[in-house]
C-alpha cells in the first residue's frame, strides 16, 4: 500500500505505479474499470474504497440482476404504504395509529468463524445501528443460527462463543432477543450462518433517511473512535471463500463495545427529538468508505472531507486504512449550520464525541483530503451504488436429479410401540430438542414490552404502551428443503415464518430476507440462487406482502463444499393488542385439540428422515400459499374473537413433536386419535411424521367454540380434524404406547446439556 503522499496530483502524474488491486480482492477487469472511470489511475485511498465498496458484500455485484424484482412487488399492506423499502438502511412498515416498525436481518458468518464473541457481537450491533439510521428505537433482536454438526470438535469451538456474543451484547443494550433458530447440519462445519434481525419503532413523522442534501450543510462523524480493529473486515472476509484449512489469515473482525452502542442509540433519539439531524448513516461494512459515498452518492451534491480530523484510537493508521476501518459504534450525520449548536450539546450531554469533518458541496464529487492534500475525488455514486454487475453463469446442477429420486418410500416407518420411540428420538435430535441452554443466556424480558418468546413459535413485542399496539416476528430457513428444491425451499422458510405470525393472531405485513448461499462464481450456486429469489417473488407476490429489505451473503464455501441454499426469511405482523396474542401449549385439561390443515405423505426432507436415518432425498412438501394464506387469515380473525386457548405450526417434526411440545409446555397431557387425520389410508407414523405445510395444532375451550372454528374455518376454506382432548399428564395416541411428561422432557432437554453445559 502506498503512503499518504499519494494524492490525485502523484496519481496523475505516475500511471504506471504498481497497485495491489488483486491483494484487496478487485479483479483485473474491475480495475481498469476504476481507471476508466478516473481517468487516471487511483490514489491509494481512493483504492481501498474501491475495493470494499465493490465488494461482494457491500455491491451485491452477483445478486443484483435477481433481487431487482423484489421492487416490482406491491409496496401497499392491509394497513398502508411502505413507508421505506428496498435500497434504505431497514424497510418501514406503517402499522397504524402513527407508529411505524423498521426491521433487517443481516449475516456474520465469516467473522463469526474466525472469532465467534466478536464476530456474533458485532452482528448484532451493526443490525441495530441499521435501526437506529432510520429514526426509531430499537426494541427487539433476533438470532437465526446454523453450525456444523453437534457433535464435531469445532462446534464445541463456534457455538459457545457466537452464543455468548449475540447475548452478550444485545443483553448489555437492553434489547429483549424473542425468537429465532438454532440449527446443525454438517454442511455449516466450515461455514456457521449468524443472522441477526432487529426491529424497531417510530411515529411517522420521526423517519430518516440516508441522504447528504442542501449545499453548505456540515458532515458530523459521532460516537466510537476510529480503530484498527476490522480494517477490510467484512467487507473482504464475507466476500471470499474459505480455503480447507480454516479461518487463517483473515483480516481483522471488528471488536464491539455495547456500553457505548447503548449510549449512541439514547444520544441518537434525543437529536432526532430535537430535529437537529438532516440525514443519517450508520458505520457498519466498509466503514467511512460507505457512509461518505453512500450519503453524497444519495443526496443531491457532493461532499468534502478532511480525512485527518477523524478522532482515532490509533496514530498511527494510514488514510486508507482509516477509510477502511469498520470500528464500531460510530455515527455519520447531516446537520446544517443553525442546528450544529445545538447537535454538538446533546452529544456532549451524552458524552459521545462528535467531530464535524466536511460539508456537502453543490457539485458532484467526493473529495477528501489529508493534511490538505486530495487524495479521494470520485464520483460518489461510482463508488456507492453504480459498482460491477455480473449476470453470473447459471447451469441446473447434474447431481440434483439424483437426489430427488432418492425418496423416502423405502424408509422403514416405525409401526405400534416403535412409534413412541420415534418420537423420543426426534425430541433429543439436534434440530428438535430443547434450545433453552442457548436461549436462557438472553435477556428476553427487559424493558417490559415482551408478550412472547421463545420456545413460542413467534416473538411478540409491544410498541405502544397506551393501546398494547404490537408486533410479532419470526425468522425460518430450512436448508434441507434447499437442497432438494430451492424455489420449493425458499417459498416453505416464507411459508413456515408467514404461518408462525399467523399462529400467534397477528396480521402479516411484511418480509425481510437473509440470503445464505455459496459461491456465486459456481454456475450450480446461481442456479440455486436465482431459483430461491424466484420462489420467494412469487410467494409474496401471492401472499400480497412486499420484501422491505434484506442481506446476501454468498461465499459460505469451504473448498469445493457449499452449504445447503438456505434462505433465512423474516415475516414481521401486527397485533392491535398484544394482550389477546394465542401463545402455543395445551393451557389445561378438558380442552379439545384440533388440527388445521390438510395431512399429506410428505416425509421427504423431513427432519425424521435425517435425524432417524440419516437420509436427504426426494422433492420437500407441496407449498400451497393460498392455504397458507387462508390459515392465515382464520387465525387473524378466530384470535380477535379469543376463540383459541393455544395454536402451534406444524413444521419440522410434524404432528409428532407439536403434540409433545404441546404437552410439555404446561405438563398438561392429551388423549389423540388419529384415524382421521389425512383421510383413509395414510398410517399413523405418516400421519405423526409429515411435514405437510399449512398445519396447525390448536385447542378451543368448549363444544360451543368448536362449533364457532368450523364455521370460520368454513369461511375460509380450511380442513378442520378433531384429534382428542387434553388431560392427565401424558401424551396418549391410540395404537401407541403413551408418554409421560417426564419422558417427554427429559429426552427433550437432555441433548443440549451434553454436548455445551462444561
Amino acid at each position: 500500500m502506498s503512503t499518504p503522499l499519494d494524492t490525485v496530483t502523484h496519481a496523475e502524474q505516475t500511471p504506471e505505479v504498481d497497485q495491489p488491486w488483486a491483494d484487496l480482492g478487485l479483479k483485473p477487469d474491475e480495475y481498469e474499470r476504476i481507471r476508466d472511470i478516473l481517468g487516471r489511475r487511483p490514489t491509494a485511498a481512493e483504492l481501498a474504497m474501491y475495493s470494499v465498496m465493490w465488494s461482494e458484500h457491500c455491491s451485491y455485484k452477483s445478486s443484483k440482476v435477481h433481487l431487482r424484482r423484489f421492487g416490482d412487488l406491491p409496496s401497499e399492506t392491509p394497513l398502508g404504504k411502505t413507508l421505506a423499502g428496498i435500497g434504505e438502511n431497514a424497510g418501514v412498515i406503517d402499522i397504524g395509529q402513527g407508529w411505524a416498525v423498521t426491521f433487517k436481518a443481516e449475516s456474520h458468518n465469516h467473522p463469526s468463524y474466525v472469532e465467534p464473541y466478536q464476530g456474533a457481537a458485532t452482528g448484532v450491533g451493526g443490525i441495530v445501528r441499521d435501526i437506529m439510521a432510520m429514526g426509531a428505537r430499537p426494541i427487539a433482536v433476533m438470532d437465526p443460527l446454523r453450525f456444523g454438526a453437534i457433535d464435531h470438535p469445532d462446534t464445541a469451538r463456534v457455538l459457545p462463543g457466537v452464543v455468548s456474543g449475540v447475548g452478550g451484547y444485545g443483553n448489555s443494550l437492553g434489547l429483549p432477543n424473542i425468537g429465532g433458530e438454532v440449527v446443525f447440519d454438517e454442511c455449516y462445519q466450515g461455514n456457521p450462518l449468524v443472522n441477526a434481525l432487529c426491529v424497531g419503532a417510530l411515529r411517522h413523522e420521526d423517519l430518516h433517511l440516508a441522504r447528504a442534501s442542501g449545499a453548505g450543510n456540515l458532515v458530523v462523524l459521532f460516537g466510537a473512535k476510529t480503530g484498527g480493529d476490522g480494517i477490510g473486515g467484512v467487507s473482504v472476509l464475507a466476500s471470499e471463500t474459505f480455503e480447507d484449512e480454516g479461518p487463517a489469515k483473515r483480516p481483522a473482525v471488528q471488536v464491539g463495545d455495547p456500553f457505548a452502542e447503548k449510549v449512541l442509540i439514547e444520544c441518537c433519539l434525543d437529536l432526532y427529538r430535537a430535529e437537529v439531524v438532516d440525514g443519517i448513516q450508520d458505520l457498519g461494512g466498509a466503514g467511512l468508505s460507505c457512509a461518505t459515498s453512500e450519503l453524497a452518492s444519495a443526496g443531491d451534491g457532493g461532499m468534502e472531507i478532511e480525512l485527518d480530523l477523524v478522532p482515532l484510537r490509533d496514530s498511527t493508521l494510514r488514510p486508507e486504512e482509516i477509510l477502511m476501518s469498520e470500528s464500531q459504534e460510530r455515527m455519520m450525520a447531516v446537520v446544517s449550520p443553525e442546528h450544529l449548536t445545538r447537535f454538538m450539546e446533546i452529544t456532549e450531554r451524552w458524552d459521545v464525541e462528535a467531530t464535524v469533518l466536511g460539508r456537502v458541496t453543490g457539485g458532484d464529487r467526493l473529495q477528501i483530503t489529508w493534511g490538505g492534500e486530495t487524495i479521494v475525488d470520485v464520483p460518489p455514486r461510482s463508488v456507492a451504488h453504480d459498482g460491477p454487475v455480473y449476470e453470473r453463469p447459471i447451469a441446473r446442477p447434474g447431481w440434483i436429479d439424483a437426489v430427488q429420486a432418492d425418496t423416502t418410500a423405502d424408509l422403514p416407518r416405525p409401526e405400534g410401540e416403535q412409534i413412541a420411540q420415534t418420537v423420543l428420538d426426534l425430541l433429543a435430535s439436534p434440530n428438535l430438542c430443547d434450545k433453552s441452554w442457548i436461549t436462557e443466556q438472553y435477556d428476553r424480558y427487559v424493558r417490559g414490552n415482551t408478550a412472547q418468546a421463545m420456545p413460542f413459535d413467534a416473538g411478540v413485542v409491544r410498541v405502544d404502551e397506551s393501546t398494547g399496539l404490537g408486533v410479532a416476528l419470526a425468522t425460518d430457513g430450512n436448508g434441507r428443503y434447499g437442497r432438494l428444491d430451492p424455489y420449493a425451499g425458499a417459498q416453505s422458510s416464507l411459508a413456515e415464518s408467514y404461518r408462525n405470525v399467523a399462529t400467534s393472531g397477528a396480521l402479516p405485513l411484511a418480509v425481510t430476507d437473509c440470503l445464505n448461499f455459496g459461491s456465486p462464481e459456481d454456475p450450480g450456486v446461481m442456479w440455486q440462487f436465482q431459483r430461491a429469489v424466484e420462489g420467494l417473488y412469487d410467494a409474496c407476490l401471492e401472499l400480497g406482502i412486499p420484501v422491505t429489505g434484506g442481506n446476501v451473503s454468498f461465499y459460505n464455501q469451504t473448498g469445493e463444499t457449499a452449504i445447503h441454499p438456505t434462505p433465512v426469511v423474516g415475516v414481521l405482523g401486527v397485533l392491535d393488542d398484544v394482550r389477546r396474542a394465542v401463545r402455543s401449549g395445551f393451557p389445561a385439561a378438558g380442552e379439545v385439540v384440533l388440527l388445521l390443515g390438510e395431512t399429506r405423505d410428505e416425509l421427504d426432507g423431513s427432519e425424521w428422515a435425517k435425524a432417524v436415518h440419516g437420509h436427504l432425498g426426494g422433492t420437500p412438501p407441496r407449498v400451497d400459499l393460498a392455504a397458507e394464506k387462508a390459515l392465515a387469515d382464520l387465525f387473524v380473525e378466530a384470535g380477535r374473537a379469543g376463540l383459541l386457548t393455544s395454536a402451534h405450526d406444524l413444521s419440522d417434526g410434524g404432528l409428532a413433536v407439536g403434540l409433545a411440545e404441546s404437552v410439555m409446555t404446561h405438563g398438561v397431557g392429551a388423549s389423540i386419535d388419529l384415524a382421521s387425520v389425512g383421510g383413509d389410508g395414510l398410517d399413523d407414523a405418516t400421519a405423526l411424521l409429515s411435514e405437510s405445510g399449512a398445519r396447525a395444532l390448536v385447542t378451543v375451550a368448549g363444544e360451543a367454540d368448536v362449533a364457532t372454528l368450523l364455521g370460520i374455518a368454513a369461511t375460509y376454506g380450511v380442513p378442520i380434524t378433531r384429534l382428542g382432548t387434553t388431560d392427565g399428564d401424558r401424551l396418549r395416541v391410540k395404537g401407541t404406547r403413551g408418554l409421560t411428561v417426564e419422558e417427554l422432557r427429559a429426552a427433550h432437554t437432555g441433548t443440549m446439556p451434553r454436548y455445551f453445559a462444561s
